[in-house]
């Protein structure tokens, strides 16, 4: 059977042969492709979002390949049509949205990916992100380090909140937002949680509570974002929503940018309706030079690093080789985003 592996700088594509090798044993004919993100960043190719590389470069990888497992490899339309043999994408994401799941099942090609790949590390940021927001770890941490020694937040007004006896509002329960709202509970916090998807009997066991998002955002002093990103949970939370929160609320997103309406983000910062802000994902990324939360006050920005541990490269590897293990051993396949394609 030939391969294509198509890595990355994250989950290389020296990782992904490795862990196909492990999984199958025997001779098989591998065509490699490595991608510059997360040196470059990803964008839309063609018709889909979040890739890496080109067309033109997986066509000519991909001449003769049966399988290819990749993370961020463009496949589209284009690359459908080069690729008569292909029978099976595995992709190393929670979400293959950089694969286009019509032009596949149309040309009969099973699309599998990796959820929950990144969801110990995503939560310990999320976690990470809360804790720095409400303690000022980060902000303190900046103006220190540029000569400005902030005693003033030892004063009363200005000092930050314990976890303990705080309620943390989580929007979206899934692999992530359950490992977050298990370790919150532990730390002492009043935990709810709004996803219209969420098993209540689960929720309640982990030692939070099920509500509707408008409730959450009333009641809630800390709220973190952990619903994925669709047509409708873009622009989940927008001015209407954030006049929700309690004044100098906290906020987290570390899921998706498109969740956040921004525009009004610095506004809220300055008026005191937010606390804090602590990003890791954006409307655009990077963040444009001219962007308009460079010199508000209490934000926490990283560069969209939630996911990114050794053992989620690892993890993201070894789940695709899996399905590649199912695919060749004649086995259902364990995550597949087309399922229609396994009925033709």
């Amino acid at each position: 059977m030939r391969i294509l592996a198509a890595g990355d700088e994250f989950v290389g594509t020296g990782l992904l042969v490795d862990a196909v090798r492990a999984e199958l044993g025997g001779a098989h004919e591998f065509a490699e492709l490595s991608l510059p993100w997360p040196v470059v960043p990803f964008g839309p190719v063609g018709n889909v979002q979040e890739a890496s590389g080109t067309e033109q470069q997986v066509i000519d990888a991909i001449a003769g390949a049966e399988v290819a497992v990749t993370q961020m490899a463009p496949f589209t339309k284009q690359v459908f049509a080069a690729a008569p043999r292909l029978r099976m994408v595995s992709v190393s994401r929670g979400g293959p949205v950089n694969v286009d799941l019509a032009a596949a099942t149309e040309a009969g090609v099973a699309v599998t990916y990796a959820p929950g790949r990144n969801a110990g590390a995503a939560a310990e940021f999320a976690i990470g992100m809360i804790l720095a927001a409400m303690r000022r770890i980060a902000t303190s941490s900046a103006e220190l380090l540029a000569g400005t020694w902030r005693g003033d937040y030892y004063s009363y007004a200005n000092t930050g909140v314990e976890l303990a006896g705080t309620t943390v509002g989580l929007v979206g329960y899934g692999a992530i937002g359950s490992k977050v709202a298990r370790v919150l509970v532990a730390f002492g916090a009043d935990v709810l949680v709004a996803d219209p998807y969420a098993d209540r009997a689960k929720v309640t066991a982990d030692g939070a509570e099920l509500t509707e998002l408008d409730d959450l955002l009333r009641r809630s002093f800390v709220v973190s974002l952990h619903a994925r990103l669709t047509e409708q949970t873009r622009h989940l939370i927008d001015a209407d929503k954030l006049a929700l929160l309690p004044e100098g609320a906290v906020l987290v997103n570390s899921a998706r940018g498109g969740l956040l309406d921004y525009a009004p983000l610095p506004d809220a910062l300055r008026s005191g309706r937010l606390g804090a802000l602590a990003l890791d994902v954006y409307d655009v990324e990077p963040p444009p030079a001219d962007w308009a939360l460079r010199d508000a006050p209490n934000v926490i920005a990283t560069p969209h690093l939630a996911g990114a541990s050794r053992q989620t490269a690892e993890r993201a590897a070894k789940i695709v080789a899996a399905e590649v293990g199912r695919y060749a051993r004649g086995e259902r396949l364990a995550n597949v985003a087309n399922p229609d394609v396994l009925a033709g």
